[in-house]
């Protein structure tokens, strides 16, 4: 199942989604894709003309520009999306977002999509980690239950 993962470049929330048998929607990915794609003419980020028309669809012309390009990458996660995780208050080193606004607008849209979503609170202690990876396991488990019993259903 694919799961988007809010901060979408969480390097943890994206590795334990991966752990437990689901696809991480992050940031970096969709990055990576366009670094490596060769024949863009916009190194190096590698902008195409359609992708500010992306960002166009939350985000009014007016907005700045940092708004709408972070929506441009991230909207198509979403779209994506069967699931997602939400750590909330997360520190810097977590994977900070840099855009309070987008952040905002990021996290409307997923609450707006009809899909399991999984809202934590960013652990303050071990403990309060310990409990997150196992909140965070508990919901990818029950998704993939989820999912075997759809494909059961199906073959029948």
């Amino acid at each position: 199942m694919k799961v988007f993962i809010y901060p979408t470049n969480s390097l943890i929330l994206s590795d334990l989604v991966e752990r437990f048998g689901h696809e991480p929607l992050a940031l970096m990915t969709e990055i990576r894709k366009k670094v490596n794609t060769p024949g863009l003419d916009s190194p190096p980020l590698n902008v195409t003309p359609d992708d500010p028309k992306k960002g166009l669809k939350w985000a009014a012309i007016e907005i700045p520009s940092g708004v709408r390009g972070r929506m441009a990458i991230v909207d198509p996660l979403i779209e994506q999306a069967e699931a997602a995780i939400i750590i909330e208050d997360a520190e810097y080193m977590f994977g900070c977002m840099g855009c309070a606004r987008t952040n905002e607008l990021i996290k409307y849209v997923v609450r707006m999509k009809d899909i399991p979503v999984l809202e934590l609170k960013y652990p303050k202690s071990e403990n309060d980690a310990k409990n997150l990876v196992l909140q965070v396991k508990e919901f990818l488990d029950k998704l993939m239950k989820q999912e075997k019993e759809k494909a059961r259903a199906e073959e029948e």
